[in-house]
This record gives structure tokens, C-alpha cells and sequence, in this order.
């Protein structure tokens, strides 16, 4: 998988060995999955790992060094298979600028071009990484980066609505690798005192003129669980994609007490909900569709009621894992739609909570989560307030 070989002995800016400096220590949940993105599969193949191959393609390298969470070293070596051995590996900080600096302290030859490329491009293409390493090797030129000029309107808006129009003359989109003259950046970023978007933004503050390559639309950056889909497309995956539903239905009855729980939120009633957990009905239903998305049984399959260690347990548990289950897979969840049914209590006032909890333990956007209740009309045991009722459709992709 790597190309790199041994340092060379050059160094002149013109035969300058190169660094390839793969940043990967976020945490990437935004897009979902439960595992952080770098880390997902993508057609069979970890993100993480594509973007370096792509690095490897286009260049020889001298080094290649990942930049990680001190806590992904495991996964960071799984996602780079038997190649592993032929990466630096280095903890990356709390901050992205503080990771890049920790990366460029573990490289080997001071007279290096450094090409620093996030690991969640993992579709840059060989002409750009080419394109950017021969701008830094002409004469006078100590950094290079790669974008895309603005082809859409710009507004300025406030409050929901639009207040000004702004030009977009001279805009562009930035995107990675940025490659820099090793002792350039690596001033840059010791001079710096606060952190930064991008190492473009560090370089600039010290003064360092930067040079524009043509960038690619291709080479967009995954985020969210959209950038995912879309990915597979680009990997020709869509035909094969593997798209699963999943749905659930729970109840439970009420019994005494002064609050019920649903989707990990404290709601005040003159009753509570009976259950061997804590008996939230909207966790074990959306718990129960992804379970069922797998066609991995049920809650009771995973964490059985007979067993005294959940007794009273919060339900987050058996969600979360779910979604790491589901992420084991390759699967990440695109969205949620949760009906209550029950007289009481009114869950509308408190649906925006309970969304927000939902997003936050399936690692997902908000607006990929749907909370909503009916009423049964007062019939049956819901219409005589006897307890709660709750389904869940669940929709997981493997791209």
C-alpha cells in the first residue's frame, strides 16, 4: 500500500522529500455510525484508509504519519490493515491545530515538503496531490493549497432572514492537502496563539503567501450522514447499497409514582412506568427497530429481564449498544421517526428534548430525528390511561 522509500539525500526545495500528514483524531459523530468517521467503511474499506491510498497514489513519500485520538490507536491500526507498520502514528491534541503540531513534531526530516490532508477526504484525486507538491517546487513559492472559487450566491442574514449580499468575487472553497515547506509551517504554528479552521489560515497569519490549485468537487470533506450516501455514489456503490428498515413497538403500563422517563427525559406525572429498567418505552422502541434493521432479535435477546444487573438500568444503554452493533456492520443510522401513543402525559411540549437526546446518543442530526404522539381516540388501554405505547421505524445505510 505505501510507496514511500527511503529519505532522500537532497534538499533543496526543489528535491525536498515529502511528508504526507494525514490529520484523524477528531471525532467525527456529526456523520453518525457510532464509530468516529474516519474510521467507517466505505464500500469495504475504512475511510481512513482510503485517504492515505489516495496520498500513496498519487506521490512517493518519505513518511507518511497519521495524527489520532490518543484513544483510536487500535482502531486506527485495524483501518490500516498490515500497512500500519509503515505509518507514524501520533496522538493528536484537543485541538485540530494542536494535532497538526504534534504531527509535525514527528517529522523525521526537518527540509521536507509536508502535505497535511484531513482523513476525511478520503477522494482526492492523484492531479491535485500532484498539482500542489509542484507548485511548492517552484522558486519562491513555500506553501500550496487547493480550492474551488464560489459559484453560488452569498448572503449575510440575521434572525431568519436575508440583511445583505455579499460578493463572491475572489471566494473560494479550501480543501486538502495544503503542502507546506517544513520549516514554513512548523514557524507558522509555534508563532501561533489560537487555533485555526486549516493550516492555510495558520501559514497566512504568519505572513506566508500561499499559492491557489485547482481544487475538485470530488474531494469533499464527510460530515454528516448525507456525505456518506454520497460517497457511495462516488464509489459506484449506490446499485449495491445496502439500505435496511428497521421498527419497533414497545408498551408499557403505569404503576405509582411522580414522573415516567421517555427518550432519556424526566417528564413529571402523577404516574411512572413499570418496567425492569428504567422503562422508557421511546429508547426501547427506537432500540428495538435498529435491533430489528440487523434482525438481531430483540432488547430482551441482548440485555434479558431475568438478569438483576439491568434492574432499574437507563435505558441509553441498550441503545447505545445498538448503534455500536449497527456500526460493527458498517451501517450508519440516516434517520428516525418515534410515535407515542398515549393519553398523557402531552408529550409536544417536551417532543424538542427528547429529540435532541435522541440525536445525541445515535450520533446524528437533529433534523434526521422525528418525536411526534396521537392519542388512541380513548380507546382501549392508551384511551384509558393505563399506560404508554410507542413504535419506531428506523432506516440504516451501508454505502
Amino acid at each position: 500500500m505505501d510507496k514511500s522509500g527511503p529519505s532522500h539525500t537532497a534538499h533543496s526545495l526543489t528535491a525536498a522529500p515529502l511528508v504526507a500528514l494525514v490529520v484523524a483524531a477528531g471525532r467525527g459523530t456529526r456523520a453518525g455510525g457510532g464509530l468516529p468517521k474516519q474510521y467507517r467503511s466505505l464500500g469495504g474499506v475504512p475511510v481512513l484508509r482510503r485517504a492515505v491510498q489516495a496520498l500513496w497514489d498519487a506521490a512517493d513519500f518519505a513518511q507518511t504519519i497519521v495524527v489520532i485520538h490518543p484513544d483510536d490507536e487500535a482502531l486506527a491500526r485495524e483501518a490500516l490493515g498490515a500497512d500500519a507498520a509503515r505509518v507514524t502514528l501520533a496522538p493528536g491534541g484537543a485541538t485540530r491545530s494542536a494535532s497538526v503540531q504534534a504531527g509535525l513534531a514527528a517529522v523525521r526530516d526537518k527540509t521536507a515538503h509536508v502535505l497535511i490532508h484531513d482523513a476525511a477526504r478520503p477522494f482526492v484525486a492523484a492531479r491535485i496531490v500532484q498539482d500542489v507538491i509542484a507548485a511548492l517546487r517552484e522558486p519562491g513559492c513555500f506553501a500550496a493549497a487547493p480550492a474551488l472559487p464560489m459559484t453560488d450566491a452569498l448572503w449575510r442574514a440575521g434572525e431568519g432572514h436575508v440583511s445583505q449580499i455579499q460578493s463572491r468575487d475572489g471566494l473560494f472553497r479550501a480543501q486538502t492537502p495544503q503542502a507546506f515547506h517544513y520549516p514554513t509551517i512548523s514557524q507558522a504554528y509555534a508563532a501561533a496563539s489560537e487555533d485555526a479552521a486549516d493550516d492555510v489560515a495558520i501559514a497566512l497569519a504568519h505572513g506566508v503567501k500561499i499559492k491557489v490549485v485547482a481544487g475538485d468537487e470530488q474531494n469533499f470533506k464527510l460530515t454528516t450522514a448525507a456525505d456518506f450516501i454520497r460517497a457511495g455514489h462516488v464509489i459506484g456503490a449506490s446499485g449495491a447499497m445496502d439500505i435496511r428498515i428497521g421498527n419497533g413497538f414497545d408498551v408499557h403500563a403505569f404503576c405509582a409514582g411522580d414522573h415516567v422517563i421517555l427518550c432519556g427525559v424526566k417528564i413529571p406525572h402523577d404516574r411512572a412506568l413499570k418496567g425492569h429498567s428504567d422503562a422508557d418505552v421511546g429508547l426501547h422502541t427506537v432500540t428495538d427497530a435498529i435491533y430489528g434493521a440487523l434482525a438481531e432479535g430483540d432488547i430482551g435477546t441482548h440485555f434479558p429481564p431475568s438478569d438483576p444487573q439491568w434492574k432499574g438500568a437507563p435505558s441509553d444503554i441498550f441503545l447505545i449498544h445498538a448503534v455500536k452493533l449497527a456500526a460493527s456492520r458498517g451501517y450508519g443510522i440516516s434517520n428516525v421517526d418515534l410515535t407515542f401513543m398515549c393519553e398523557a402525559p402531552k408529550i409536544g411540549p417536551v417532543s424538542a428534548a427528547m429529540r435532541a437526546r435522541l440525536a445525541e446518543l445515535l450520533s446524528i442530526d437533529l433534523d434526521r430525528v422525528s418525536v411526534k404522539a396521537t392519542t388512541t381516540e380513548k380507546l382501549g388501554f392508551t384511551g384509558r390511561k393505563e399506560g404508554i405505547a410507542a413504535m419506531a421505524t428506523v432506516t440504516l445505510v451501508k454505502p
